[in-house]
């Protein structure tokens, strides 16, 4: 079924959205008899005249959020989540609890502290800045604006994530939106002069992959009625074999996929290259096909999978100290500011401690790194790097990537959603002061963008990011920003580069990928880089820290990991 599902949110995105809409008008849908009309804060769609709650979305310029989604009803996935945490509760708790040094206090690291705690162990949080969250990052500028590390989503289709939410009593901080998946159409522009978009949309009252079959049906405006058939002949192989079809295509980039099964260009052009930037960062030519079929799968194998939210501000504060505060009440620690120079090792080549920076040394039971891969790389022993567990670690590389703020003297019109902007230098941006409780401004747009792929400026100067950047902008903005300044001001900006982020999903990196138990008996690996089915996004990560957590939990009673100083023990 995944497979299928997967077809038809391709198909659907080769058609991109009938749903064109401007701004004070409703979705054009001719084709389909629609009109809109407007309903509250929000538009819900006619049919001759006749009210239908099939789809429900706001206008541009209006805020709507939208209750949490069913996730516990409509997903198996979320089900096994909640059971997969119940799990570390119900462990047998151990008599004399591990002290678990967890190096990293992003969200692998947070999550692996958190269900270590549940398990019953002592989690030991070693964090080498002065902020929680990792790639999810984010601090205050002299203004007190906010400046983030990254354009962080939600989807339904992150179960893990959502059971976080749910175990941490926060889930009301994140801000649903409609079930919509909306594209820019840079250059084009409404009668009025406005930005152009077209929408995607899932009818609320249809289960998946029904949702995803209207909305295919309902596509007609990106590709032609033969260029779909020719693209859906493409992925019958990925229908027909499913799983095991998926991970042999990480042999082959997007592009050679496409070319193998004879998808016309114009898929790339239409549909690949914003959803490669939006799911990697890099272009169609370099990114492995597995990840694309296996994203189709996991947000649409789901009712809700691909339904957004947003966080209601900052990660650290809104998620990331939530997390830490869980596993800080149930007698973890956390230490800020604290750099590794160095993981020292037993005559054995487990780890006999690690030696920090400010010339300490922290000794613990166990070690979990949740450390980017690059860095792991950097700080991995001698004596490891020969072992073919951390030798295969040299074939995965973090990919650049640049996150942008600007914040103009007055409103831009967007959505309240997250947008594909379909620009050659950007991936997706919102209007976050619309978007985000945290960050309301009823008179301002605040814009966060994705500049992607950021191989080629990563090195440049902030103020040519910019340019380029505002060079994209008129053409998303064609009615509001104009290059002679007549139009909206710029009044500040931040550019925040990351040189090595996620790791690059290239064709062939799937082999390289290793499991969150190692060869040494104390330690053990987290991050979005290790084997786990939601690849390098939030819930990756979090998925990954609770993998690692129940691989040391269950060493830990299975008496494989030497105690420092008593004998372990573990009561029934």
């Amino acid at each position: 079924m995944g497979g299928s599902v997967g077809a038809f949110l391709a198909l659907a995105l080769a058609g991109k959205t009938a749903l064109a809409f401007v701004p004070g008008s409703g979705p054009a849908l001719k084709g389909a008899g629609l009109v809109s009309a407007r309903q509250g804060s929000s538009r819900v769609s006619r049919r001759n005249g006749a009210p239908s709650m099939i789809f429900d979305f706001p206008a541009p310029g209006e805020r709507k959020d939208y209750p949490r989604p069913p996730l516990e009803e409509t997903s198996e996935n979320q089900r096994e989540a909640a059971a997969f945490s119940q799990a570390f509760i119900d462990m047998p708790r151990p008599e004399r609890p591990l002290n678990v040094a967890v190096i990293g206090a992003g969200l692998a690291g947070l999550s692996c502290a958190k269900y270590l705690s549940d398990a019953g162990h002592k989690p030991i949080v070693l964090e080498a800045r002065d902020v929680l969250g990792g790639k999810v990052s984010a601090w205050q500028d002299k203004d007190g604006d906010w400046v983030e590390t990254g354009l962080h989503i939600f989807f339904g289709a992150y179960p893990n994530v959502n059971q976080m939410f749910t175990e941490l009593g926060i889930r009301d901080r994140l801000q649903w939106k409609s079930h919509s998946m909306i594209f820019a159409m840079p250059g084009q522009q409404t009668a009025d002069g406005f930005q152009r978009f077209s929408r995607f949309e899932f009818p609320a009252l249809l289960p998946a992959p029904l949702n995803g079959l209207v909305a295919i049906l309902l596509n007609n405006e990106m590709l032609t009625f033969p260029e779909k058939i020719q693209f859906g002949i493409g992925l019958l192989p990925a229908i027909l074999f499913g799983q095991k079809y998926v991970e042999e295509c990480d042999s082959l980039t997007v592009s050679e996929w496409m070319k193998k099964q004879g998808v016309p260009d114009r898929v790339n052009d239409e549909v690949f290259i914003a959803m490669a930037k939006a799911l990697n960062f890099i272009d169609p030519e370099n990114l492995s096909m597995t990840v694309v079929l296996t994203a189709l799968n996991r947000f649409l194998q789901e009712t809700h999978g691909s339904k957004m939210a947003f966080l209601d501000g900052p990660p650290p504060t809104r998620l990331c100290q939530p997390m830490a505060d869980y596993m800080l009440e149930r007698g973890g620690e956390l230490r800020m500011e604290q750099r590794i120079s160095s993981i020292l090792l037993n005559d054995d080549k487990t780890v006999k401690g690690l030696k920090m920076q400010d010339g300490s040394t922290v000794v613990a039971d166990a070690y979990v790194s949740t450390m980017p891969v690059d860095i792991l790389k950097l700080m991995l022993p001698q004596e490891w790097k020969p072992m073919p567990y951390f030798e295969k670690l040299n074939g995965l590389n973090g990919v650049p990537v640049i996150n942008i703020h600007m914040w103009f003297d007055r409103k831009l019109t967007t959505v309240d959603h997250l947008l594909f902007s379909r620009s050659p230098l950007l991936s997706v941006y919102a209007d976050m002061s619309l978007t985000c409780k945290g960050y309301r401004d009823d008179e301002k747009s605040m814009l966060e963008l994705v500049f992607a792929p950021a191989k080629d400026w990563i090195g440049k100067p902030d103020e040519a990011i910019i340019e380029a950047t505002m060079a994209e902008l008129y053409r998303l903005f064609p009615n509001e920003l104009n290059k002679d300044g007549s139009g909206a001001q710029l009044l500040k900006s931040a550019v925040v580069k990351t040189p090595l982020s996620v790791y690059e999903a290239t064709a062939g990196r799937e082999l390289y990928r290793p499991v969150q138990t190692s060869p040494i008996s104390n330690f053990f690996l987290a991050g979005c880089f290790t084997k786990q089915k939601y690849l390098a996004s939030m819930e990756g990560a979090t998925f990954s820290g609770k993998l690692a957590a129940r691989a040391l939990s269950d060493a830990a009673i299975a008496d494989t990991i030497p105690l420092k100083k008593a004998a372990s023990a573990v009561a029934a």
